[in-house]
């Protein structure tokens, strides 16, 4: 339903109830730039000042991924906490974060939790309603492979099924089905997360979601991709640490990413300090389809549903001949 940002606006609207003791967002510094956005306005629209009520988790000095030991301190640190919204799988690093275990943590401080799953879903099994997520968004274009601007995804934990007291923005698709076209102006959400939805689904992005969904089901579902996934990120480390040695030495390049392959999805994000858009480029040249995040990263996703540990290899092997012609 509708998209990633929008939904979480909906959520925050629904789940983010600032009081004078609890008023404060947490997200990860290097969250994506949306997700900064929607959290800073709501803060802004109920009169917050973001310098006071957007607390920001960063990685220690010299390293790249967040100890989920330091993301708990946080929560301790700050009684104000209102809302912890962090990324399933981090867009910049590829960290999957220990959802769980800061889910729990967080709930027994008092905090609600939401997650935005965008570089998660159809990447990593997630299990929402047995890890108690109060909330989570996610959009379908990415591992989900429904292209730009396909149909976004929510979900609201079954204990707010009949909760009908927190406020909401309704819209004509989030009205009960029974009663939909009786055209009575008093809203009656249907629930759980279907009570949420706005309007009518766009048939052609909903399609491509059905056939995309249908095409893990007949590879075996997440939990099986994932194997595979671990595997080929494994491979494509030891590739790059061995074929690449001298560029690492030199400090060419480095590996943001999580070793362990648990803490990680099917991602690793390289940095250059300088030169990346030369890298990059001279990839694209070599027909490597991967992208760039600004200002020094290269993100390399060997995806378990139609990549090989051939492609892999190749990958790699381009990437050597480009960085020996760049630096």
């Amino acid at each position: 339903m509708n998209t990633l940002t929008s939904n979480l606006h909906l959520m925050m609207t629904t789940f983010y109830r600032p009081t004078e003791e609890r008023y404060k967002i947490v997200i990860e510094a290097k969250a994506f730039p949306s997700d900064h956005y929607a959290v800073t306005s709501h803060l802004e629209s109920r009169g917050i000042d973001p310098a006071k009520g957007l607390v920001l988790i960063a990685a220690r000095q010299g390293e790249t991924s967040l100890r989920t030991e330091d993301i708990l301190k946080v929560i301790d640190d700050h009684k104000e906490i209102a809302l912890v919204m962090l990324s399933g799988v981090q867009y910049y690093t590829g960290q999957f974060f220990d959802i769980p275990t800061i889910t729990a943590y967080a709930q027994e401080k008092g905090c609600v939790v939401g997650w935005d799953l965008a570089h998660a879903v159809g990447n990593v099994p997630l299990k929402l309603h047995e890890w108690q997520v109060d909330f989570a968004c996610w959009c379908s274009y990415k591992y989900l492979n429904t292209g730009a601007g396909g149909i976004a995804g929510l979900f609201v934990h079954e204990k707010y099924a009949k909760d009908t007291s927190r406020p909401r923005l309704a819209g004509w698709w989030g009205n009960q089905k029974e009663n939909r076209f009786d055209m009575d102006p008093e809203f009656r959400p249907s629930e759980g997360a279907s009570g949420y939805q706005q309007s009518n689904p766009n048939v052609l992005s909903t399609i491509a979601l059905m056939s995309s969904l249908q095409l893990y089901d007949q590879a075996g579902g997440v939990e099986k991709l994932r194997q595979k996934s671990r595997g080929l990120t494994l491979y494509m480390e030891r590739l790059l640490r061995l074929m690449l040695a001298s560029h690492f030495a030199a400090g060419n390049v480095r590996i943001l990413t999580p070793s362990d392959p648990d803490a990680r999805g099917c991602q690793l994000s390289l940095e250059f300090p300088t030169k990346m858009m030369d890298v990059f480029d001279g990839l694209h040249a070599h027909g490597v389809i991967c992208d760039e995040r600004k200002p020094t990263v290269i993100r390399l996703a060997p995806v378990p549903l139609y990549n090989s540990y051939q492609d892999v290899y190749r990958g790699v092997t381009c990437l050597k001949e480009v960085m020996d012609k760049v630096f």
